[in-house]
C-alpha cells in the first residue's frame, strides 16, 4: 500500500468492512500456521480497518475484538488467540495493563499501539513484557510483518525504539525491575556481550578483546544458545530486561604490535547491535 498508513487506510475501507459489533467474535477455520488475533481498540473505524487489512492475508485471522479493557480481558480468557493488538489508551496505566493481560494468558503475545512515539512509555511497556510496540500511523504492511515476527517469538520495535532501548541499556538511566537470570556466562562471553550491547561489530570486538573475528562469532553462537535468543538485537534486548552484563568490567583494548591502544569509537554503533545477523 506504499506509504499509506493504517489510519488512512482504515478510513477508506470501512464501508466495505464486515459490520461486527464490539466484542463479537468471528471464529475462522484455522489452518496450519494461522495467526489468531484479538483487536482491542477504542476506535471502531480502526478495528474495522484492521479487519479489512488482515482479511487480505492468508495466515492472519481476527478471532475477536474489544473496545474496553474489561472486554479485552474477557476476550483473552474466552478465546484462543496468539496475539492481542492492544491500544495503550484503553488503560489509565498501559504498562500495568500489559502486565495484567499477560498474566491472563501466558501463551498470548501483546502488540501495543501508541498514539505517537513515546520514549518513556516504550521502555516501560517493553520491560513489562510487551512483545511489539507500534505507532498509530504504522503502515499496514509493517503491521502485518510485525504480527508475523511476534508470532514467531521475535520482538518488534522500529529503528527509533531500538535506539531508545540501546541508550537506556548503555546509560542505565532506567533500570529494569526483573531479577538477574540464572544463566551463567563465562568472563570472556560477558566481555563480548558487553561489546555487542555497545553497538560494536565483530571486527571491533575482536580488536578490543584481543582475539579473532571467527572466535567472536563462535562465542556469540554459544551465548545465543545459552540465552535462547536468535540475533544481536534479541541479545541486546534480553540484556536490557535482565541486566545480564551489569557490573562487567570495562573492556580494555588489546595492545597492537606498535604498543599503542586503538582508539575506541566516540559514538556507539547502535545499528550493529540491531542487526538481524546471528554472527
Amino acid at each position: 500500500m506504499g506509504s499509506t498508513s493504517v489510519s488512512t487506510s482504515v478510513s477508506a475501507s470501512v464501508s466495505a468492512s464486515v459490520n461486527v459489533e464490539p466484542g463479537e467474535v468471528v471464529q475462522p477455520e484455522d489452518g496450519k500456521g494461522t495467526i489468531r488475533v484479538i483487536v482491542a481498540d477504542t476506535q471502531a473505524i480502526f478495528r474495522a480497518g484492521l479487519r479489512k487489512i488482515f482479511a487480505l492475508e492468508d495466515d492472519i485471522r481476527v478471532v475477536g475484538q474489544a473496545e474496553s479493557l474489561d472486554q479485552t480481558v474477557t476476550a483473552i480468557q474466552k478465546f484462543s488467540a496468539d496475539i492481542v493488538i492492544f491500544e495503550a489508551a484503553l488503560a489509565p496505566n498501559p504498562a500495568d495493563a500489559v502486565s495484567d493481560l499477560l498474566r491472563q494468558s501466558t501463551s498470548c503475545r501483546l502488540v501495543v499501539v501508541l498514539q505517537e512515539p513515546d520514549q518513556e512509555m516504550t521502555l516501560d511497556l517493553f520491560r513489562r513484557g510487551a512483545h511489539g510496540i507500534v505507532w498509530r500511523e504504522v503502515e499496514p504492511e509493517m503491521l502485518v510483518e510485525c504480527l508475523r515476527k511476534v508470532a514467531r517469538g521475535e520482538p518488534w520495535l522500529d529503528s527509533r525504539a531500538v535506539g531508545w532501548v540501546m541508550q537506556a541499556y548503555r546509560t542505565q538511566g532506567m533500570r529494569p525491575a526483573g531479577s538477574r537470570p540464572k544463566v551463567s556466562l563465562t568472563p570472556k562471553e560477558s566481555l563480548i556481550v558487553s561489546c555487542v550491547t555497545q553497538g560494536m561489530k565483530n571486527k571491533e570486538i575482536a580488536l578490543r578483546v584481543g582475539t579473532t573475528e571467527q572466535v567472536v562469532k563462535n562465542y556469540l553462537r554459544k551465548v545465543y544458545d545459552k540465552l535462547g535468543v536468535a540475533d544481536r538485537l534479541e541479545l541486546a534486548l534480553y540484556c536490557l530486561n535482565h541486566r545480564v552484563v551489569e557490573g562487567t568490567a570495562q573492556v580494555k583494548p588489546a595492545q597492537p604490535p606498535n604498543g599503542h591502544a586503538p582508539a575506541s569509537p566516540e559514538t556507539p554503533n547502535t545499528s550493529a547491535a540491531a542487526s538481524g545477523s546471528r554472527s
